[in-house]
Parts: structure tokens; C-alpha cells; sequence
């Protein structure tokens, strides 16, 4: 039976999603997890790989759980929830069909950025947001947001994992960008049909330093039309970042 998992985390604690040497990681642990129920090594596919100190409410994988497991579907979630941390949970668990991959069916992704525009950031937002207390013009946000809907080569917000190919297609199609109004300041959102390393965090570093004047909309702009010429002017801090929602 091939199972799909919704996963919530909060990434402070965490090297990221994938396992890796010398790291603490989700899939590490809810690898674990599942060899505590099954006895036996059961593989994690997630959609996408998140970083060190990223956040998820709608992360999703799937895993093949034997024959012989008894568990149904909604029965998951409390086995594997009692073997996790408080910081990772199984939010459903559902049987899908046996070509599901939760990476490879996937249609699209949206991605949440939090901003704060507090004077001081609130203890219980650390880790949660990136902390600007110096003011930005939301009317130049939103534009600059605006300059990335569309399919563009993204080369300018990606950032290097070191295996890269000259075959490396580096196009991606953002079919939505939208500004939010919250308490303490705003949330980006980016709903797109996939997403380059670290390329949420490079859009929102080169549209926060327009909506601070620190370059023009133009600049930003000249980075899809001739997206060799340089990189984005900042990459954000991971602390704001959290994968919402991932739509099959």
C-alpha cells in the first residue's frame, strides 16, 4: 500500500529535510519513526527538498508500507506522531494509488514568506520571520512581486548546490505572487509549478531591497531579461520561509 503523509515542522531544530551527514533532519526522523512501527527500513519520498531552519504546514511524502503492516491509513497518523518530536507532525495520511510520487506528481507549490516590521521582534517570533525594522514601501513590494509572475529562467534566483550541468534548465512558472497584509507586517506568497534551491528566498531578497531603495525595479527587472549577467542582490534568511501547500 503506497501512503501519502501531510507533514507540519518547524525547521529551527533541523539541518532540513533531507537526510545528510552530520545533520538532524525530518525525513531522518520520520524514517526512524517508521522503523520503530514496522521493524523494517521503509524509504521517505518528499515533494521537495526544504533548507536548515525552514518551515512547513503542507509538506507531503509517500512511502510503501508492507503487506504484512496491519495500520490503516488514519491509524499513521498516531503511530508516527507518538514516535516523533513535538517540532515534526503527520497532519493526515491517506492511501493513494502506486504511481503517486509526491515529488514527480505534483503540480504546484506555494511557498509563504513572513516579514516583520516591528520595532523589536517578539521572542516568539524568532526563527519565524526575518526582522526589518527599517521601513519598506509595500506599493514597490508588490510590484516587484509582480515582476515575477510569468515563465522566466529563474538563473539569477537560484543558488549553486554544486552538482549543476550546462543542461541545467533553469525555467520555472509562477502563476501567482501576492502581498498580505498581517499584524506585525506582510506575507509573500509564491505559488508556482516548481522552484529552484533557495529561489523563494533570492525573489524575496531582490524585491525587499526595491521596496527599500536600495536598487530600482528596473534592476530587478534587467535579472530575468539576462539572467547571466549577475545574481539577486540578497538571499533572504531562511527563518520566514515555510513550504504551505503542495496541490497534485
Amino acid at each position: 500500500m503506497r501512503l501519502r503523509i501531510t507533514i507540519a515542522y518547524d525547521g529551527r531544530p533541523y539541518g532540513g529535510w533531507q537526510i545528510q551527514p552530520n545533520a538532524d533532519t525530518i525525513q531522518e526522523r520520520i524514517e526512524h519513526a517508521l522503523r520503530e512501527i514496522a521493524g523494517e527500513e521503509i524509504r521517505v519520498h518528499g515533494s521537495g527538498r526544504t533548507d536548515a531552519g525552514v518551515h512547513a504546514t503542507g509538506q507531503v511524502a509517500h512511502f510503501d508500507a508492507s503487506d504484512q503492516l496491519s495500520l490503516n491509513p488514519a491509524n499513521w497518523v498516531p503511530a508516527l506522531n507518538t514516535k516523533l518530536p513535538a517540532t515534526i507532525r503527520v497532519m493526515d495520511c491517506e492511501e493513494v494509488a502506486a504511481d503517486f510520487h509526491a515529488r514527480f506528481s505534483a503540480r504546484s507549490k506555494t511557498y509563504l514568506y513572513r516579514l516583520s516590521l516591528a520595532p523589536v521582534l517578539s521572542p516568539f517570533d524568532a526563527g519565524l520571520a526575518w526582522h526589518l525594522p527599517r521601513q519598506l514601501d509595500p506599493e514597490t513590494l508588490r510590484e516587484a512581486l509582480a515582476l515575477f509572475e510569468g515563465r522566466h529562467d529563474f538563473r539569477a534566483f537560484a543558488a549553486a548546490r554544486g552538482n549543476e550541468t550546462g543542461e541545467t534548465d533553469y525555467h520555472r512558472t509562477l502563476s501567482e505572487t501576492e502581498l498580505r497584509e498581517i499584524p506585525e507586517g506582510y506575507l509573500l506568497a509564491f505559488t508556482g509549478d516548481g522552484f529552484l534551491y533557495k529561489m523563494v528566498r533570492l525573489l524575496t531578497g531582490g524585491a525587499v531591497q526595491c521596496a527599500q531603495g536600495r536598487i530600482r525595479l528596473d534592476e530587478l527587472s534587467q535579472l530575468l531579461a539576462d539572467p547571466g549577467s549577475r545574481k539577486s542582490p540578497l538571499c533572504a534568511p531562511p527563518d520566514g520561509l515555510t513550504l504551505h501547500e503542495v496541490r497534485y
